[in-house]
């Protein structure tokens, strides 16, 4: 069983920052974030293997967002730099338990568990 409670969320001004933290209890094989706009998909953003340290990143944020492991691997953190209005979402915390064989990270069925999610809002 894993647990994911997300932080950092708030409001900022475009070309700002903001750095998003889950804190994940129990053993996971990987995770990620998403964001859903409202009317829209949720979205991939980023994914870390929690095994090798290998991230994935989407084009859409790649130069600008990085996802890495906390310290003491209870945590998993997005910082988000460069942040344009459309950024604005809601980012939620997913967690992949089991092994994966064939890995697809972005894919959000892939993922057993989320959090609730956290705002993020960007001003022009």
């Amino acid at each position: 069983q894993v647990q994911l409670e997300e932080s950092g969320g708030g409001s900022v001004q475009a070309e700002g920052s903001l750095r998003l933290t889950c804190r994940a209890s129990g053993r996971k094989y990987a995770m990620a974030w998403f964001r859903q706009a409202p009317g829209k998909d949720r979205q991939f953003v980023a994914a870390i293997n929690w095994s090798d340290g290998r991230t994935y990143v989407s084009g859409d944020v790649k130069g600008r967002f990085t996802i890495s492991r906390g310290n003491d691997g209870s945590t998993v953190d997005l910082q988000m730099n460069s942040l344009k209005s459309e950024d604005t979402a809601v980012y939620y915390c997913a967690a992949r338990q089991r092994y994966m064989y064939f890995p697809k990270y972005s894919e959000y069925s892939e993922y057993e568990y989320w959090g609730r999610g956290t705002q993020a809002t960007v001003s022009s």
